[in-house]
Parts: structure tokens; sequence; C-alpha cells
């Protein structure tokens, strides 16, 4: 890199801030691209520039001559190497267009040098680019987009072009675009092509490259060839009659004023560096009409060229080159489908500014949540526009300078159609966007200080202010509705750590006070927890504040799953079969008593409920699927069930269990929008129509949109899913039958390896009822279950309590009070701010110096919640920005939610069932205590006890 440095000058000063200057314009590229297409009325988009091709082979042949100078023997380039190349001639313009156009043409070449190497060689019939840069390459591109007429042409170059990029620079490029385009071209046989930017040419250092017409190329036909594909037809005469033959030929870099490398619109003069022939490019003679030639040609037009398709001693040099790795790779995948482009309508540009900017001011006088409920909805559509400008913040390490490397192999055809077992490939254009291993994704900056880890006391925090002191019930809902939660957290996130007694977090205890870490050992004055495993590691110059997630953050179903190949196919019927293995109904239980299921942590009898409840699901899906198409092989319904079972996970999760714990009209409406769009009356769709048109029929309908920064859950979304209270410590058993208690049982009693036989002396039928006709825990203060403040985990004895506030600290999540400021909501002055209970503000000024050292977990229990609301209004507002995200980011949940993939019986399947119908299909007993008019999530109605003749229960 040092050697790569002496010739390149970074944009902005460094090479991450060159990055995002080229990703903002790649993304416009896109949005020309897009313009093009619709112009054009092309069924899909074309290439951003050269869209049409003249000629596409495979078949020819690259070799190095053999009187190669000494200084240029390096690399793939020796004497005499020869390499097959694949060819594609083509014309400039983004927009198909008759061949007599005036226009540039261009060459793309790629040379096959073996299994992990390629060079892509790409050029122009014009020796400089119109633009310097990258920015002026993308204002002229923008400029001339849609500019089809002579007279819109006339007016993009001497009026629009010259407002974005000034008149002298605008002169400049309408004299190069003039100069290039003006001649005519009687065949692309005889035109000379030219690299324009550099590329590093090994121990050489860099070149420019051309390719021109090898000496004793026969002439053309006097006059441009006739018809709209007349270069075409003229190259398959030649061709037919014998080989087209050029000189790959290269300049030599000599000093920074005669032979720039940054700035394109440069020439190299021969006479400063002599043009010097290395090698010789042969197409050889062939019949372009055969069906075999067409094959071929199809298929290099699905090939996506790239100069950075190369090694690293041919690295591409210069600004343009530099860009040209993000607009290629982001143009591709937009032109392959595998990227999408959702263009805002320009209403709802214009209205939104002023909209936002008035909720903002009206939000400060009356919360939204107190707003008509039109009005509201309103309110919380431009707040999470602004929520998704300001946070979203990515979080992975991008390469910066790019760097080179071979061409990617061809998506799995399957990964079109299903999901695969890691997340990986949900995003065809970021393969390992969400996957597992992926980075949590930030939505504020983080605070990161290692010297407030221990303050105050966590331990006294906890004691102080979350132990339960005694049960606070949330009436509205069930302990279904806790199992549920913790049943989709475990699909979306979970922290790598290191295994128990290899790294340790290290807790002081309060003095007087020990600690025992381990099941029957020694007192401590230490608590002592496994670290979670950073990316960074000390020395890197980061702070380890970077999480890898150990399951995928999208909504796949991974916790019934499982997140890898081995795992799933583990968990699957023998010798292939699509359904999952039950033993009895029941999940089957490995050799440690927890359960063989996609993901077993912090196991216990609700969790094993609910999971029992979707294997079962998945079982009848694939059930119905071979009845409904018997020519499906097992593989496929294996994966298309999947598919329907975790978009039916995710439609009761928006428009069930949501509305039940924030139990609002308005976020009623809210998440039935995000799944099927606005009610149908004038004034909701008014609303969908003024700031989120794209939205208008729901979520699921609308293309893949990742907002700006690469798809993954984020550390404050971690933080607010928090909701460990919604656990109560005991649980009484009942027959559904006759009211019978069965049992009654601690925490303790029915997790871990506890868990699975008591469900199945319990049965699901009783289990799922007990659970129902049960509420859980509010989520606020002094009600943290004590059954997980002393909890056996791993072989540790940890406070999860405790644990939930060291995490949160040591992740940099940032204090309550700069958590608040930063979703865009008033600091808190005074504790009497965060809580109307004085005994809670005394403690809470014993505990903390000042509001501004409040934990966030702390003042998120500690708020007084909207009414309605199972959560803060704080929390609340990571919750909107990401219940959408989730759902839109996914191409399974967006553009390939559809019948090809799913199946019609598939996509049925989704729009029929919701909670309810799933446990009365494996529960059929349970139809008279369901909720009438509510969700599962609501308690159930309890049935009387039945007493016998004596009178006894």
């Amino acid at each position: 890199m040092d050697e790569v440095e002496r010739y390149e000058r970074y944009v902005g000063g460094s090479p991450e801030a060159e990055r995002l200057v080229f990703e903002r314009l790649a993304k416009e590229l896109l949005r020309v691209q897009l313009k093009a297409k619709r112009r054009s009325g092309a069924a899909a988009p074309e290439r951003t520039f050269h869209a049409k091709a003249v000629l596409g082979v495979e078949n020819g042949r690259l070799r190095f001559r053999d009187d190669l100078p000494e200084a240029l023997r390096t690399g793939f380039a020796r004497p005499g190497a020869e390499y097959p190349v694949t060819v594609r001639l083509s014309n400039a313009s983004g927009v198909r267009r008759p061949d007599s156009t005036p226009d540039l043409r261009g060459a793309a070449l790629r040379v096959e040098v073996g299994p992990e190497e390629a060079h892509d060689l790409l050029m122009t019939s014009f020796p400089v680019s119109h633009a310097r840069d990258a920015r002026e390459f993308v204002a002229f591109a923008k400029a001339m987009a849609g500019a089809g007429s002579r007279p819109a042409q006339g007016f993009a170059l001497f009026v629009r072009l010259p407002l974005a990029v000034g008149w002298s620079t605008a002169a400049r490029m309408r004299r190069n675009v003039m100069a290039g385009t003006r001649r005519t071209v009687s065949s692309l046989a005889l035109e000379t092509y030219w690299s324009r930017g550099a590329i590093l040419w090994g121990g050489a250092g860099p070149v420019r490259y051309q390719l021109r017409p090898a000496p004793g190329t026969a002439p053309a036909l006097a006059g441009p060839p006739a018809g709209p594909d007349g270069l075409r037809d003229e190259l398959a005469r030649r061709l037919a009659a014998g080989d087209v033959v050029f000189e790959l030929c290269v300049q030599r870099y000599v000093d920074p004023r005669r032979t720039p490398i940054e700035d394109g619109s440069a020439e190299w003069s021969e006479r400063d560096a002599p043009v010097v022939p290395v090698a010789t490019l042969t197409v050889p003679r062939q019949d372009l009409h055969t069906a075999g030639a067409r094959a071929a040609g199809a298929r290099v037009e699905l090939l996506a060229f790239n100069p950075w398709h190369t090694s690293e001693g041919f690295r591409p040099l210069g600004n343009l080159n530099r860009a040209r790795k993000l607009a290629y790779e982001a143009s591709s995948a937009h032109r392959l489908g595998r990227r999408f482009v959702t263009v805002e309508p320009r209403r709802n540009a214009l209205l939104g500014t002023p909209l936002r900017a008035v909720f903002r001011s009206l939000n400060r006088v009356v919360p939204w949540h107190r707003l008509p409920t039109p009005v509201a909805l309103l309110n919380l559509m431009a707040f999470r526009q602004t929520l998704r400008r300001h946070n979203l913040i990515d979080t992975e390490l991008h390469e910066a300078p790019p760097r080179p490397g071979p061409v990617e192999p061809p998506v799995d055809e399957e990964l079109l159609v299903r999901r695969s077992y890691d997340g990986s490939h949900n995003d065809l254009s970021e393969p390992r966007m969400g996957a597992v291993g992926a980075t949590f994704g930030r939505s504020m900056p983080p605070d990161y200080r290692p010297e407030r880890f221990d303050t105050p006391n966590p331990v006294v925090v906890s004691r102080e202010l979350l132990r339960r002191e005694a049960f606070i019930p949330a009436t509205s809902l069930n302990v279904i509705a806790a199992a549920w939660i913790q049943f989709q957290v475990h699909d979306w996130v979970n922290h790598k750590r290191f295994p128990a007694g290899t790294r340790s977090v290290e807790v002081p205890m309060p003095p007087g006070t020990d600690w025992r870490n381990t099941p029957g050992g020694p007192r401590e004055k230490v608590m002592r927890f496994g670290d979670d495993e950073p990316l960074d590691a000390a020395g890197s110059g980061r702070p380890p504040i970077r999480f890898a997630g150990g399951v995928s953050h999208w909504w796949d179903g991974s916790e019934v799953y499982g997140g890898d190949q081995g795992v799933a196919t583990s968990l699957r019927e023998p010798d292939g079969g699509a359904g999952l293995r039950l033993e009895q109904g029941h999940l089957p239980t490995g050799a440690d008593g927890l359960p063989v299921t996609g993901f077993s942590d912090n196991w216990w009898l609700g969790l094993s409920a609910v999971h029992t409840l979707f294997a079962r699901e998945h079982n009848a899906v694939c059930a119905a699927l071979r009845g409904e198409y018997p020519h499906l092989d097992e593989e496929r319904i294996y994966h298309t069930a999947r598919l329907v079972v975790s978009a039916l996970i995710a439609k009761i999760h928006t428009v069930e269990w949501t509305p039940a714990i924030l139990a609002t009209r308005t976020l009623d409406i809210g998440m039935r929008t995000n799944w099927e769009g606005p009610p149908k009356n004038w004034l909701d769709q008014l609303g969908v129509w003024l700031l989120e048109a794209n939205a208008r029929d729901g979520i699921p309908r609308t293309l893949p949109e990742h907002h700006g920064a690469p798809y993954a859950l984020t550390e404050e979304f971690v933080t607010v899913y928090r909701m460990h209270p919604l656990i109560p410590d005991d649980y009484e058993f009942v027959d559904h039958r006759f009211g019978r208690r069965l049992d009654t049982l601690g925490f303790a009693d029915l997790q871990g390896a506890a868990a699975e036989p008591l469900i199945r002396k319990t049965g699901l039928v009783d289990s799922l009822y007990s659970l129902g006709i049960a509420n859980p825990g509010a989520i606020t203060l002094h009600n943290f279950p004590r059954s997980l403040q002393a909890f056996q985990r791993d072989g540790e004895v940890i406070d999860l309590s405790v644990v939930d506030l060291v995490r949160t600290r040591r992740r940099g999540v940032p204090r309550y009070n700069d958590f608040r400021a930063g979703l865009h909501k008033p600091r808190i002055r005074r504790f009497e701010d965060l809580s109307q209970d004085p005994e809670t503000v005394a403690r809470l000024r014993d505990v903390y110096r000042s509001v501004d050292d409040v934990d966030t977990v702390v003042g998120l229990f500690a708020e007084n919640p909207p009414a309605g609301f199972g959560f803060s209004d704080t929390a609340f507002r990571v919750f909107i920005l990401m219940a959408s995200r989730r759902l839109q980011s996914d191409r399974f949940l967006t553009v390939d939610f559809r019948p090809e993939i799913y199946t019609p019986l598939g996509m049925d399947w989704i729009a029929r069932n919701g909670m309810t119908s799933v446990i009365l299909r494996h529960c059929p007993e349970l139809a008279g205590v369901l909720p009438r008019g509510a969700s599962a999530f609501a308690p159930w109605r309890p049935v009387q006890p039945v007493r016998n003749h004596d009178g006894l229960g």
C-alpha cells in the first residue's frame, strides 16, 4: 500500500472519508440507472452506461508478446503466456439506441488467468474522461439523465450541468464529450479504446492501457453501417470472414504533471509516455448467428465487469477508478435484481420536512400519544422518518481504500428461493449483511467510559431499584406474551461470549456482602460472569464496543431452525424428511436434558411451549404442502415451510403481540398498516399519501430498503428489549377442563433441564392454559424476578439484573439521559422528572449523584409509560424504528414475499392464520377459553373449578 499511496490522493484526506463520499455517489448513480429504465420502458434496469452490447463472445484469446519488455514482465504478464478472454464491445450510452447515433464506444475484457484470478480491463473510445473525478462524473450523469431528445440534451449540457459543476468545468466536459462522439464509426474492429484511468503494473509502476486495431486490419465499407444494429451486423460479417485482432498496449507513468493519476480528464501524451505493445487480443473467426453464439452473448450480458476484478499487483489507481468499485458493484447488483432502489415521491420529500418540524414543535406541548388517532399516526410516521435519517449508524468495517479481488462466483440458485441457514444472502448484493457474525449496529454514537463501569455499583443499583419486592402484574397480558418475546429475541440477538472461566467481568460486591459464583463454590468479594467477545481486540486502536451476533439479525425463525446447516439438519426428521423431529409431539431432548432445537439458552417451560407449538406448525405446513404439491421434494417442502412459518411469526409479532403490549388504537392501526397498509378511510390514506406513499399497501408489498445503513439490529434495540420483569417467580398449573390446580412451582422448578419433563407431565394443552390465564410482571422498577437474581447458567451463578446493567455500560450504550437525547427527547433535569413516586425518587437520589448518571435500563423502567403501554415511550422510539426495518430490509418479507417463492398455499396460510389459529390447530381443546375479540396474548378465560359431591375441589 505504501507504494500505491505515492501516487494517490484521497478525497477528504483519508480512505474512509473518501469511501463515504463514493458510497453517496454510487447511490446517486443508481437513481440515474432507474431513471434511464423508466425512460426506455425496459422491463429491468440496464447497465448505467454501455447498455447496448454490439458484441459478446467467450472465446477470445490474449497472448503476451515474446519480446515483452523486461520491466513489464510481472504477474500474469509473461512472455508467450496465453489466456482465454471474454470480450464485450458496446455503445457507451446508458440507453439502447441505434448504432448510428453519435456515441462513444466501449470494450470490456475479462482475462481468465486461473480459477481464482481474473483481470477485467475496461476501456472507452476516447483517450480521456469528460470528468476529472467521480464527483464530476456523477454530476454529468445526473444532468443528462432523462435527456432523450436533442433539445433536452442541449438543456442538460448548457443549463443543468453548469449549475452542478460550474461554467468552466461544464465547458471542458462538453468539449471532451463532443470530441469523443462527433466521429463517424464504421466498425468497432477499427476503433481504439483507452483505459483513461491508470492501473498498477507490478514493479513497473502505474500504466494506462489501450486496445488498438492490429496492423493489417481490413478497412470497413465506406460510411456508417445501415440499420439500428449496423455495427453488430458489420462485426458479424467481419468475423464470418476471419479473425478480429487488436493490440493491447500500455503507456508508463512519468511524473504527476505529465502523467497525472488522479485527474481522469488529462491525457497522457504519447510524446511523454510512449505506447508500448504488450499483447495481442484475438477474437476468432465465428458465426454470430448460431444458437451457441447467441447463448454465449446472453451469458456475457449477465456478467458484471469491474476493474477491481484483478490482483494486488494490477490494482486500479486514481479517483475515478477508486469510485468505480462501489459504483460498479451497486449498478451491477441493481441490474441483476440483487439491489433495489426506492424513489421517494416528490410530494413526500417536499412535505416531509415541514411536517416533521410541525410535529417537533407540537410535541413540546402535546406528546404524540395524546393526539387524536389520525394525527398521532401521522406524527409517528414523521418521527420514524427522523429516526431513519439520524439513528441508523453503520458499524461494519468497510475496505478503505478499495481492494482488488477475484470475480464473485454466481449466487447459488437455491438461495434465490429459500432462506440460507445462517442468514447470509438475504441481501444478494451484500451476502453477509445480517448473517450470523454480522456486527450489531447503533442508533446513536457509542459512549464508552471504562471509568464508569462500576459507578455506581451495579449490585447496589439492582438491590435498591430493580429487585422485586412484591409482584406487580401486567394485567392486560398473559405469560405466553412473556415467553413470546424471549422466543423472538432468541431469533434476533445473541452476543457471543467468552466461555465461562476463560475471560470474565468482575463486579465488586458492596461492603459487607459477598457472592457465590458457582453452584456450591466459595463466597467471594466479586461477582463474576463471562465477558462479551468484542470484534476489535486490544491494540487495534478501537474501543472494544463492536460485537458480532451469534444468530442472524433477520426474522428467519432461527430459534426454531438453527443458525447453521449442521444444526438445521440435525433437527429434521431422519433420511432427509422435511419435518422437524418430535417425540410424541414434544421436542426431543439431548444428553444435558435440554431440548434439541435451534436455540435453547435460558430455557424454561414458557419457551418450551412456544417452541413446541411452532415445531408442530412447521410439520403441519409440510403436510399441507405435500398434499397440495405432490411433485415437490422434501428439501423444497422443508425450505418453503420454513419461509411460511417465519413469515407467520413475523405477522403475529407485528399485528398481535405488539398491539397487545402497546394496547392503544393508534398502535393497533399503525402495526396493521405496517403489515397490510392503512385502513381504507380517507384520512389514514391521506396521511400515508402525504408522508410514506411507498408503504400504502403495507411493507410486504414494497421493495427492500435499508434507509442508508446496512441492515443490523442495534445495541440500543438489545437494551430496550431487556424485559425480564415480565417473568413471574411462581406459577400455578391448572387443568383446562375442570379448573383443578395441578401444581404450584417456582421458576427454578420449570427452567433448564426441568422444563421438558414438566411439559410432558403437564401436557402442552394444560401448560398453555396455565400460562394463558396468568399475568406476567409489569416492566417497571422493583419488579425484577428474584429467581433471576441467583440464576444458574453454564456453570455460573449470576444476578441477571446486574448482568443487564454491566453489559449495557460496557457495550457503550449511553446512560439514560443521553439515550433520551439521542432519540430526540428532551433531557430530564431532576429525578422528579423521571418518577412521580416519592420513595423511588428518594432511592434514585441515594444511588445516583445526578440524573445524568442514571442507567439506561433503570430510566426505561422508571418512566411512566403512555396509557395502555407495557413499556416506556423512550423504549418505544427504538421500537418504531426497528419494527418496520425488520420487515422492510428483508427480501423474503418484501420483494420475494410472493406465491412463486412461498407457493399459493403458503401465502394463503400466512394470510388466514394467527396465534389463535396456530394454538387451536394443535390444541383444539382450548377453543372455549381463548379470548373473544382479542389476541391470544391477552388473558384467557379461567375455567371455574368443578367441585365434587363432598364440596371439595
